[in-house]
């Protein structure tokens, strides 16, 4: 009777822990996308400050090519979920998390954990939706349009009439930097590798498009701003690229650095900012939601509006699984997505 017994707690002990798993991506050596696997873990509980979202569409970025690799700036403890950007219905929430309750439609940036059914995040950083906005859309707009928003609006400072020159302007960021640029007013010149990327740039609402390696690259700038300089360079790019973008800067012009896609960090001449009163400003949003949530907060408020207004209209390339994460991350590494790719999870 004891052996029977035992046997039937250790049926429902199973068949409990069954129900508290979750299938997710996972990394568990550094390596390239080829090294992920899907497997069943553990689902998440959150901490005083956190919440446990169950994911509906999780937003592909470079960043995730980078922490799998181990070379971004954060290094999760292995095993782990790549994955900064999610969309979905709040499950759990810390005791310290009163602006959203269980059930309650979010997005939220996670900085990583996204590619799984649910996702343990920051209560900070997790946005109520309006029901108008659909979870897709949503699930790609804080990596890229907050980093830019952020990026534009308090760094750059960028003015109306202001002209832009978008480095990498078909990728996730330089996408969002066309978007919102135009909304803010500014003149937008999109830079990209390739003659199908500037016929993407021009849909998107590019004014003036031009190759990245054409030879008469500062020429034509000059010839778009009537022999005025660049006022502002949004760079996700790097390379040598970059100091060609900052050579075309006016006096006090601004080069935002968002990124190194490029696999290559600039050694510019500290001359040149010198002789231009040229500002080189970093953009790090991952660390900026965590010093400063207020005003981050703001900033989302403003895009969400936005997006339920239809003033921002994200380009989404494709709709995934889980089971293809691995096929997209190797895209993105090979510079070959237009916009932004989605993972459908529910």
């Amino acid at each position: 009777m004891e052996r029977q017994n035992s046997g039937v707690h250790r049926k429902m002990y199973l068949k409990y822990f069954e129900s508290k798993n979750m299938k997710a991506v996972l990394v568990k050596e550094f390596g390239g996308p080829d090294r992920l696997i899907i497997e069943e873990v553990p689902s998440p509980k959150p901490d005083e400050d956190q919440v446990v979202i169950s994911v509906h569409y999780a937003g592909l970025n470079f960043p995730d090519t980078l922490i799998i690799q181990g070379l971004y700036q954060f290094k999760p403890e292995f095993p782990f979920s790549p994955g900064g950007e999610v969309s979905g219905i709040v499950k759990e929430v810390g005791k310290n998390v009163t602006h959203v309750k269980v059930g309650d439609r979010v997005m939220s940036g996670c900085s990583w954990g996204g590619f799984a059914e649910e996702v343990v995040s920051f209560g900070s950083n997790t946005f109520k939706l309006p029901e108008k906005v659909d979870f897709k859309n949503a699930a790609v707009l804080l990596l890229t349009y907050a980093t830019t928003y952020h990026a534009l609006v308090d760094k750059a400072r960028a003015q109306r009439r202001e002209t832009i020159l978008v480095l990498g302007a078909a990728g996730g960021t330089g996408t969002s930097a066309i978007h919102l640029a135009k909304i803010l007013g500014l003149k937008v010149i999109a830079s990209a590798s390739t003659e199908e990327k500037l016929s993407y740039c021009k849909e998107q609402g590019a004014d003036h498009i031009l190759l990245a390696n054409d030879p008469d690259f500062r020429k034509k700038l000059k010839d778009w701003t009537a022999g005025k300089d660049i006022d502002i360079v949004y760079d996700p790019v790097g390379g040598a690229q970059s100091e060609v973008a900052f050579r075309s800067l006016g006096f006090n012009g601004r080069h935002l650095v968002i990124g190194f896609a490029s696999g290559e960090i600039p050694r510019l001449p500290w001359s040149l900012p010198i002789m231009k009163s040229a500002s080189i400003i970093g953009v790090f949003w991952g660390r900026f939601f965590r010093e400063h949530p207020e005003q981050n907060a703001k900033n989302v408020k403003t895009l969400i509006e936005w997006l339920e207004s239809e003033k921002i209209e994200p380009h989404i390339q494709n709709v995934i699984n889980l089971e293809q994460a691995s096929i997209a991350l190797n895209q993105m590494l090979n510079r070959i997505i237009l916009g932004k790719i989605v993972i459908h999870v529910a």
